[in-house]
């Protein structure tokens, strides 16, 4: 039987998922892999390969998936690898066959839309007193998955305990490293994908190469004024999940984020440019904005996007609106 201590636990087969099952068994650590089909589970343990969202890319011989929820009880940790939006079920699901003492480690990037609460926060509402953690950084999934160098932050209040995850999970081609930063980490996170979205509608409108520099530059200054009021650090923005995170997701199609803003900049409809496809940070553009306002936050690129999201605004008034902002300093 595999010791409890050897053994990572992933809730969630889409791509982020398995590649970070794939990381992690390479680390050296056995994984029990959790998907919600029992059919999908044992097409992926007879096929290992998960072509839906992976194709080409080899399942690691010590990664076992199952449909069985309560197979992840035996995890030294386990990583929550579900969308954002998803994360108060799977969490009150996870409470009721996880040990109290279980660290659950958020993979996905965003804000609670309905509540307006931070997912670290969600997570310790459905499961008071049991450790959490973060895990965000400029990682496209096939990158990891195949085993190109990466390298992203952990972030848990314990440092002992972030340390002994981001230890546990780092192998030759992913590198882990860990904070105490919890909200920082996760600001970083959830508010880089509404800003993702900005920079695809720049591409997709072929406003220029300078136009998105400038956004990237202004919607990190929007990152740090929110994550600072939010108790964030600003020494963690201008890490892996912060800036790194920002410059790759806003620079690449590969993200979904930027690919769904560069659609809507070619005129699709926001239905269009979704294409049925789950788009986070359009989850997430609503409560970002509601939580800045509550606190007098000056975002202007991410109001800008929530205002085309719903429908308010075109896109050029959108870019109107910010090119005729009052003359400021720089800050």
């Amino acid at each position: 039987m595999t010791s409890p201590a050897q053994t990572i636990g992933i809730a969630g087969a889409g791509a982020w998922g398995t590649a970070l099952a794939n990381a992690a068994a390479i680390a050296g650590n056995d994984v029990v892999l959790w998907m919600r089909s029992p059919e999908h589970a044992a097409a992926l343990a007879a096929a290992r390969t998960n072509e839906r969202f992976l194709p080409g890319v080899k399942l690691h011989d010590r990664i076992r998936p199952t449909a069985a929820l309560a197979d992840l009880a035996a995890a030294r940790a386990v990583l929550l690898v579900t969308p954002a939006q998803t994360t108060r079920e799977m969490g009150a699901a996870l409470a009721d066959v996880l040990p109290p003492g279980t660290p659950l480690v958020l993979c996905a990037k965003g804000i609670e839309r309905e509540s307006r609460a931070f997912l670290c926060d969600v997570v310790e509402a459905v499961r008071p007193g049991s450790p959490v953690g973060v895990l965000s950084g400029p990682s496209f999934a096939d990158d990891v998955a195949r085993g190109l160098p990466t390298a992203v932050t952990l972030a848990c209040r314990d440092a002992a305990l972030a340390e002994a995850l981001a230890t546990a999970l780092s192998g030759p081609t992913l590198r882990v490293y860990h904070r105490t930063d919890l909200r920082g980490v996760e600001i970083g996170g959830a508010a880089k994908n509404v800003l993702a979205i900005a920079c695809g509608a720049v591409a997709g409108k072929g406003l220029g190469e300078s136009a998105k520099a400038a956004l990237i530059a202004r919607g990190f200054a929007e990152l740090l004024r929110f994550a600072r009021a939010y108790g964030g650090e600003a020494e963690t923005l201008m890490g892996l999940s912060g800036l790194g995170d920002l410059v790759l997701t806003c620079s690449s199609a590969h993200s979904r984020n930027f690919a769904f803003g560069q659609r809507l900049g070619q005129g699709l409809s926001v239905a269009e440019a979704a294409g049925g496809k789950l788009v986070e940070g359009a989850a997430t553009a609503s409560a970002l904005v509601a939580l800045a306002k509550a606190k007098n936050i000056d975002m202007p690129i991410a109001e800008a996007v929530e205002q085309v999201l719903s429908g308010a605004w075109s896109l050029d008034q959108a870019v109107d609106a910010l090119m005729n902002r009052p003359v400021k300093s720089e800050q």
